[in-house]
């Protein structure tokens, strides 16, 4: 099984200019979850950080309880031994052919013969649907063949952790949908902690089951994905939506009176550029038929159940939706006071 992921009070920032700060969240083991958020936010940025290539000024990044911005190199390089990366460009070296690219790890990692590391890529090439390109070069393939391939190598060295950027990076909308769903296949197969950072709106209504959000260097919010999902703060509405009229501008951030000329062109019922609200909750993707149950579905199913009362009403009952139609029934409480959208609430853990 996967292991839980942690981050507590994280900030990063590059000479003057703060990225994020205060950062809180926690990937629940095994689960799929997805990182949110306009260009520009710094998703790529956190990625680094939980594996270690980027520092935080302040906070601590735990990966299976050990502090890694504490720990030894020595430590560190066993740790990220527990990573799978796979890159916006799939990251491929253009001079090696596709079995090369994906024998690298086990070559420069491990100890294993030829043989052995033959029966590794070929399970991996062929988990990823790229048995008999393995001769060609990346140069030669398209570039959804390029993420599978940049995909099977990041999995050669059995990971319990996957970080993923940008899957949806210059790929169509079919191919996107494709590689999402080899994604979720993968982790109903090895069950490992996946991290998709991404910005594709059909990816993230349909692909995790935890959702989280940057915006204005802050975490806006994390947890189940019923509550990224069914919320009402502006700026996940906006995204969630394509839309023009909300906090989110072309240079990240508006000011007051760009706001209100927006607000007003959409309250006389002017939608330039947007999208039609999208309502509801689309079903979550599920494992391919034949594929083993995705155990983090039942993980995931008792765990929401006991943070439940802590949730929105609007996602208690989309949740509870989803139980029902799995058979699940539990009894919603009233829902009462305030819900906490502060920046950096992390929701999976209550």
């Amino acid at each position: 099984m996967g292991v839980e992921v942690r981050t507590e009070g994280i900030t990063k920032s590059f000479g003057s200019q703060r990225i994020w700060q205060d950062v809180t969240l926690t990937l629940p083991p095994g689960e799929v979850s997805a990182l949110l958020g306009p260009s520009g936010t710094g998703k790529s940025v956190f990625l680094k950080s939980l594996i270690g290539l980027l520092r935080p000024e302040r906070g601590s990044i735990y990966i299976d309880g050990t502090d890694i911005t504490t720990c030894s190199n020595k430590e560190l390089y066993e740790i990220r031994k527990l990573f799978g990366v796979l890159f916006q460009d799939g990251a491929l070296f253009g001079s090696m052919n596709l079995f090369d690219n994906v024998a690298f790890p086990l070559r420069e990692h491990t100890k294993k013969t030829e043989s052995d590391i033959k029966k590794i890529v070929m399970e991996k090439l062929e988990l990823t649907g790229l048995l008999g390109a393995e001769g060609k070069l990346p140069g030669e393939i398209s570039g959804g063949m390029r993420k599978r391939a940049g995909l099977a190598r990041a999995l050669v060295l059995d990971p319990q952790i996957i970080l993923v950027d940008e899957p949806d990076s210059g790929l169509d909308p079919v191919r996107t949908t494709y590689l999402s769903q080899l994604l979720i296949d993968i982790n109903s197969q090895i069950d490992a902690t996946i991290l998709i950072v991404t910005h594709n709106i059909n990816l993230a209504r349909s692909v995790p089951d935890n959702i989280g959000m940057l915006f204005r260097r802050q975490l806006v919010m994390f947890g189940p994905r019923e509550v990224l999902l069914t919320s009402e703060e502006p700026v996940v509405k906006q995204f969630l939506n394509g839309r023009m009229q909300g906090p989110i501008g072309m240079s990240e951030e508006k000011d007051e009176a760009q706001m209100a000329r927006e607000q007003a062109m959409f309250d006389s019922g002017h939608h330039a550029g947007g999208a039609e609200e999208v309502e509801g909750i689309i079903p979550q993707m599920r494992a391919t038929p034949g594929m083993p149950v995705r155990q983090a579905v039942h993980r995931r199913r008792e765990r929401v159940r006991q943070i439940m009362h802590t949730l929105p009403h609007a996602a208690q009952v989309a949740i509870q939706d989803s139980l029902d139609e799995n058979g699940d029934t539990q009894v919603i409480p009233a829902y009462q006071g305030a819900y906490d959208t502060t920046a950096g609430h992390d929701l999976t853990n209550g």
